[in-house]
Order: C-alpha cells, then structure tokens, then sequence
C-alpha cells in the first residue's frame, strides 16, 4: 500500500510537467473575465440590501482572490505581450473573435478598483484604498475609451466581418465606459469640493451616454446576427449572458449618479433620483426577461452537451451587475420586490461563479486550459 509521502514525488513531475505545458502565447484578454465575475461577486456583496452574517467577510475574500488574480494575471500578460508579439498582435488586430474581448481588461481594472474602495478600505486602510481605486479607475477608464473608440474602428476598417454573423461579444468593448460611470462615483466624495467633484460627475455622465449609446446602435446587430446566423457554436451559449451586461450596468450607473449628484449638482439631483428610478425600473425588466431567454438556451446547450469553456464566465458579472442594478433601485424605493430579487440573482451569480471557476481550475491542473 503506497502512502502519502511515496506519492508525493510522483505528483511533483505530473505537476512540474503540467506547468510546463503552460503556453502564454494563448493568454487572451478574454481571460479577465475570470477577475471581472470574481470582483463582482465581491462587489455584489458589499451592496446587497439584504446584510447576513459574515457577508462582508467574504466580500472582503472575493475583493482580495480578485485582485490577486488581477496582479497574477497581469503579470502573464506581460509576458504574453513582450515575448509573443505576433500573438498578441494578431488578438488585437487579425482576429475580430478575439478583438472583442479587449473590453474585458478595463472592466477588471474598473471593478477591482471599485471594490478596494468597497472592502478592501477595512482591510488596507481608507486612503491607500482610495489611491488604489483612483489609479485603476483612471488607468480602466482611458483602456476603456480607447477599446470603446478603437475596437469598433478596427470592426470598421479591417476586420472581415457582417452584421449577419454578430454575437453577443461585440457588446464587450462598448460596455467598458458603462463600468466606469457607474464605479466613478465613488471617487468623488474623496475628492475636493468645487469643480473637481463637477468635473468627475460630468465625466461620468459622459461615459454613461458614451455607453449607452453605443450599446443602442449595437444590440439591433447583435440581434440581427443571433436571428440570421445564430450561435456559431455551441460553447458561444454563454455569451447570450452578454446581453445583460449593459442593461443592468447603466441601471447601476443612473443611480451611483443620482447620490453623488445631491451634494455636488444640488439643482440637477431632485430631477436625476426619479428618471434613476424610472429607467431602473424599465430596464431591470427587460434584463429579467432576457435573463430567462439566456438560461432556457444555456439549459438546453447543457442537454446537447456543451463542454466546459473560458466562456462559462460570461454568466457571472452580467448577472453581477443586474445584482448592482437591483440592489440600487432596493436601496431608492424601498420596495421589498426589489430586495428579494438581488438577494436571488446574488445567490444566481454566485452558483455561476462557482461553476465557472471549478472549471477553470480543473482545465488548468489538466493541462487543457493554455496547453501547447
């Protein structure tokens, strides 16, 4: 009978020769998803009306694998980008599968940034929190207008697509400054009173309608493309999730602007509260329905077998921000509908982060994830 100390220098050279199979070359920036529905989760925690014991705790934990696995992740993509640079060059400019998902690393920096001014101030302090935050804002906000405008522009110009085979990925680069309008508020508090609060609440109104609208030029084709062509494959199931991103975004947006405007635009916030309830209301509905249009296709992807993929994260931060969404309008109306249904998506989005992340830490210790 072998014990455990015979079998720990056979795991050494299986591991060993796993890490070895490990090829950044084919580190794309679809892989922050895994740091945006990991902030998220934590984030959701932070805002959720419904406070349970030990909540904060793990909202702090979340806040603390996310950044983490931000840092980790970071540090591979330098890699990735200084010694493949042909890879890299054709993600970004080549591939317009792959393009889209340059959206996702400013929504990492954006939500991390976010969620160590949330928990992460408990933890390390309220002003090293607020430097953090206002780096990675900054830093996620200029990487998302660069995505926003530039994307689009390589879409326009170069990239052998149609409209007739949009999918919901094409939403990613334009959401990005929908992130950072709504996690921007936060910051203006910290900042001195007079024009540099105005001046950020202006920006970020910016940023919302920057992304608002071009999410409403957007959806008709991503629509028009999912009627025509349908879904390429079956693994893009999880990208309907997509869908939801903006929708319950710009309801966390509307409402993180409606508070930070009471005391910075004190004859512009009586009239922002109520078109923040409003539009909540209207597109917290929508998100609703299509969120059981997305779990009917998915359920019936899982029946027709559809394997574990990167795109299992595509579940987790849309639901997070209709969490976000859900909780701001709970918190403004005080109505209990609104407070059971984030506590539901809460308890959604965190069964999709379990399974998305078992799955990649089962895709990596098999060598299946990054493999030569």
């Amino acid at each position: 009978m072998s014990t455990l100390a015979d079998a720990r220098p056979l795991a050494r050279p299986a591991l060993n020769s796993r890490l070895a199979r490990l090829d950044l070359a084919q580190l794309g920036p679809n892989w922050y998803a895994a740091v945006m529905g990991t902030a998220i989760l934590g984030n959701g925690a932070a805002v959720l009306p419904v406070r349970l014991p030990g909540l904060t705790g793990f909202g702090e934990v979340m806040w603390a694998l996310g950044l983490a696995a931000l840092l980790v992740l970071g540090a591979a993509r330098l890699v990735h980008l200084t010694r493949h640079r042909e890879a890299a060059r054709t993600q970004l400019l080549d591939n317009p599968a792959t393009a889209v998902f340059y959206g996702c690393p400013p929504m990492a920096l954006l939500s991390v940034g976010l969620g160590t001014l949330l928990l992460g101030s408990r933890v390390i302090g309220t002003g090293p929190a607020v430097a953090v935050d206002a780096v990675l804002w900054g830093v996620g906000t200029l990487y998302a207008l660069a995505v926003a405008g530039g994307i689009p522009y390589l879409m326009i110009t170069r990239h052998p697509i149609s409209a007739l085979e949009a999918n919901p990925t094409w939403l990613l680069p334009v959401v990005a400054p929908l992130v950072a309008s709504a996690t921007g508020p936060a910051l203006i508090p910290h900042l001195p009173a007079g024009p540099a609060q105005q001046a950020m609440l202006y920006g970020c109104w910016a940023l919302f309608g920057v992304g608002l609208l071009a999410t409403l030029v957007l959806l008709p084709v991503v629509f028009t493309g999912l009627f025509h062509s349908k879904l390429p494959t079956l693994v893009l199931t999880p990208s309907l999730f997509l869908v939801l991103g903006p929708l319950g975004q710009s309801v966390t947006a509307v409402h993180q602007l409606a508070d930070a405007a009471r005391p910075v635009l004190p004859t512009l916030a009586p009239a922002m509260l109520p078109f923040a309830e409003l539009y909540g209301v209207a597109v917290i509905g929508v998100a609703m329905l299509w969120l059981a249009v997305a779990l009917t296709a998915n359920l019936r992807a899982r029946r027709a077998g559809m394997p574990f993929a990167m795109t299992w994260w595509a579940y987790t931060f849309p639901i997070g921000t209709c969490v976000t969404g859900a909780s701001a309008l709970a918190r403004h109306t005080g109505f209990g509908g609104f407070t059971a249904l984030a506590a539901g998506l809460y308890l959604l989005l965190a069964v999709a982060w379990v399974f998305a992340a078992g799955g990649t830490a089962a895709g990596l210790a098999r060598g299946r994830l990054l493999a030569r």
